[in-house]
C-alpha cells in the first residue's frame, strides 16, 4: 500500500484495503489473546505470594475466554468465499402489503447490522411496491467476512404482527425471502456461457428522476440452465446496470456451486438439513408477545425491536456453531 502508484488503480487498491482489514480482524484478536495469556501467567506467579490478586485474575480469565471464543468462531468462517462481501437480496412473498413492508424492514435490519460492524452498504437494486414497502431489493454489504457471517440468512423469514394496513386490527402473517451470495472478485473465474443467458431490457420503476423512469435502462439477466434471475435498475445508465447485473449473476452462480459442495459434504454424514432459499429459517413475533426465534438453531431473543435495529450477531454466531455441531453429532 505504500508503493508508488498504489492508488492509480482504484478498484485494485480498494481490494487491497479490504484484504488488509480482513487480515487485521483475524490477527489482532490473536495478538491480544497471546498478550493476555502472558499477563495471566505473570499474575498467577504473583498470586503464589499474594492471594489478593485472585479476583483480578478471574476477571482477566473471563475476558480471555471471551476473546478465545470469538477466535474459534472466526475459524469457522473457512468457506471458499467466506471472506468476500455479501450480496443480500430480499423479496416480498405471501402476505400482501404487509409482506412488502416486511421486506423493507429486513433491508433496514441488514443495513443497520452492517453499519454497527463498520461495513459499507450499497443499494444495487430496488423495486418499490405501489402501496408500501418493496417488492424486492438487493444490497451489497462489504467488510471482513461479510458473506461468511450472512450466508446462513438465506431462506424464508416469517413475521407475525397486528397489521398496520388492516383497519380491523387483525393479526397478519407475512413472509419475505432472503438470498445471500458472495460478491465475487473479477479475478475469480466463473464460467458462464453467454448463450445460456437471456437479457431483458426494461424501464426502471419507482423513484429515480425523469431520466430513470423514461428510458429503458434496467437490465434483467436469466441464466437458463439454473433459472437464476438477477436484475439491476438502480444506475442511470444501461451500461452500468448491465455490468452490475453480470456481477450479481456471477455471484449467484458461485453460491449455487458452493451449496452443491456443502450438500455433498453433508451427505457424508447423512445430514441433509432443510436450509436454503425456500426454507423457513426464522420467526419474528410482535403479537401476542415480542420475540424472535431461529427454526434451525433454536437461538431466540425477546428483544424484537433490537433485532430489527440490526443486533442480529447472536443469530449469525449460533448458525455457525450449529453447522459445525450438526456435523460433529453425525460423525460420532
Amino acid at each position: 500500500m505504500s508503493a508508488a502508484g498504489f492508488w492509480d488503480n482504484q478498484e485494485r487498491a480498494q481490494q487491497a484495503v479490504g484484504d488488509l482489514k480482513s487480515l487485521k480482524s483475524l490477527v489482532r484478536p490473536l495478538e491480544e489473546a497471546e498478550s493476555a495469556g502472558t499477563d495471566v501467567q505473570a499474575m498467577l506467579e504473583l498470586a503464589e505470594e499474594d492471594a489478593s490478586c485472585l479476583p483480578e485474575i478471574r476477571t482477566e480469565l473471563t475476558r480471555l475466554e471471551g476473546t478465545v471464543d470469538q477466535i474459534e468462531l472466526k475459524s469457522l468462517l473457512n468457506g471458499p468465499h467466506d471472506q468476500a462481501g455479501a450480496l443480500v437480496s430480499i423479496y416480498a412473498r405471501d402476505g400482501g402489503t404487509d409482506a412488502n413492508d416486511w421486506a423493507e424492514m429486513l433491508v433496514r435490519m441488514y443495513s443497520q447490522w452492517a453499519q454497527k460492524n463498520d461495513y459499507s452498504v450499497e443499494l444495487l437494486d430496488r423495486t418499490p411496491d405501489d402501496v408500501a414497502g418493496i417488492q424486492s431489493a438487493t444490497i451489497a454489504i462489504r467488510g471482513p467476512m461479510a458473506y461468511g457471517y450472512l450466508k446462513g440468512e438465506t431462506g424464508i423469514h416469517r413475521l407475525v404482527r397486528i397489521s398496520p394496513f388492516n383497519s380491523e386490527g387483525k393479526r397478519q402473517t407475512s413472509f419475505a425471502a432472503i438470498d445471500v451470495s458472495p460478491e465475487i472478485d473479477d479475478e475469480i473465474e466463473i464460467e458462464i456461457n453467454k448463450d445460456d443467458v437471456r437479457e431483458d431490457v426494461f424501464r426502471a420503476s419507482g423513484a429515480g428522476g425523469q431520466h430513470v423512469n423514461k428510458t429503458s435502462s434496467a437490465i434483467r439477466l436469466t441464466h437458463l440452465p439454473t433459472n437464476t434471475v438477477v436484475q439491476c435498475q438502480n444506475e442511470r445508465s444501461q451500461h452500468s446496470n448491465r455490468a452490475t447485473a453480470w456481477k450479481m449473476l456471477r455471484s449467484r452462480l458461485a453460491r449455487i456451486e458452493e451449496e452443491k459442495r456443502e450438500v455433498e459434504q453433508a451427505a457424508k454424514y447423512k445430514v441433509l438439513a432443510k436450509v436454503g432459499f425456500g426454507s423457513q429459517i426464522r420467526n419474528y413475533f410482535l403479537h401476542p408477545d415480542q420475540r424472535v426465534k431461529d427454526a434451525r438453531t433454536g437461538f431466540n431473543s425477546n428483544s424484537f425491536h433490537q433485532i430489527l435495529d440490526g443486533n442480529i450477531q447472536g443469530f449469525l454466531d449460533a448458525y455457525l456453531r450449529w453447522r459445525v455441531g450438526q456435523g460433529d453429532v453425525e460423525q460420532s
